[in-house]
């Protein structure tokens, strides 16, 4: 793995940044990021008024605004449950998305972009922890394997834009993810904010809680305050082809995860474990070494950021 040449580009105070995705996880983060930097000319629309999929709606409001960053945080996202039930939907939302506003970027000249990917574009077995080389050198984890194949497509365009167009755009890879604003939909949400709802329900009814496969596998969370943090960081210092993973470099087991949960929420009911359920990829840990060679490593606890996301969501859920 080539190690990150020195690059220094801070974002301008008066800049027009365009937060695609501005109202969700990670792009409400972004946008609380670049507000306490004091960036103000601000563009955010959303998906109810710029349908990001549609090629002409996307190319007049780049044309109209003319932003000169973009955070390309809008995807269609979810959980195990999810992407079981909508693979095709993963697949061409995230597609659509990515190819319109990647485009559009590039035609008007946009000074920088950020695409963000997901750690769920390597493989299944990938060596752990998994570094950035990793990308296409194995079979994907089947639970999402359409929504990864949108993800690398994405890396994809971002780095062939670079090259037939000379474009100044870069990708990173987050691990999981929570944090405000997250999905707490028993459906469609990650891992970590459906413990949230579950326990947190499971405590005001009495329990029991049913948690899906063995327990075993092991993951890595990271908040989205975090990783708001490491992109504009990344936006600023990185320019290069090769993505960039971001993650805490360590992980936990989601039994140590649901005892973890409970403890925040005072749920200390049964848990039921059904293991005729999927255990997804057995351990997904990142390589974050390119990510501190530049200089940057995570400052929220798990506890820490669990604790104020079950308050959030306590505040919020209705």
């Amino acid at each position: 793995m080539s190690e990150p040449r020195p690059f220094r580009h801070p974002l301008p105070a008066d800049a027009k940044v365009y937060v695609a995705g501005h109202r969700g996880l990670v792009g409400s983060a972004i946008w609380r990021r670049l507000e306490r930097a004091g960036h103000r000319n601000l563009v955010g629309v959303p998906s109810a008024d710029l349908d990001l999929r549609d090629r002409g709606a996307v190319d007049d409001f780049f044309d109209t605004e003319k932003p000169e960053y973009v955070f390309l945080a809008a995807a269609k996202v979810g959980g195990i449950l999810g992407n079981k039930l909508a693979p095709a939907d993963f697949l061409s939302d995230n597609l659509r998305i990515q190819v319109n506003v990647l485009d559009a970027a590039a035609r008007i000249g946009v000074r920088r972009l950020l695409f963000l990917g997901s750690s769920c574009i390597y493989p299944k077995f990938a060596p752990q922890p998994i570094s950035e080389d990793s990308l296409l050198t194995g079979k994907l984890e089947e639970t999402n394997d359409a929504y990864a194949i949108a993800k690398i497509a994405g890396v994809m365009q971002v780095q062939a834009l670079r090259r037939q167009h000379g474009s100044s755009f870069v990708s990173v890879m987050p691990t999981n993810l929570y944090g405000p604003n997250d999905n707490f939909d028993l459906t469609t949400a990650h891992v970590l904010p459906m413990f949230i709802r579950k326990f947190h329900e499971a405590r005001e009814s009495g329990g029991p809680v049913t948690v899906w496969g063995s327990g075993t596998p092991r993951r890595e969370f990271l908040h989205a305050d975090d990783l708001a943090d490491a992109s504009l960081f990344v936006l600023e210092h990185y320019d290069g082809p090769d993505p960039v993973n971001i993650g805490v470099g360590k992980d936990i087991s989601i039994a140590e995860l649901v005892e973890l949960v409970a403890g925040v929420i005072g749920y200390d009911g049964p848990v039921e474990w059904d293991r005729s359920k999927p255990d997804g990829t057995p351990r997904k840990l990142l390589d974050v070494s390119r990510l501190a060679a530049l200089g940057w490593t995570a400052r929220i606890g798990l506890r820490e950021g669990i604790r104020a996301t079950y308050e959030w969501y306590v505040d919020n859920r209705r």
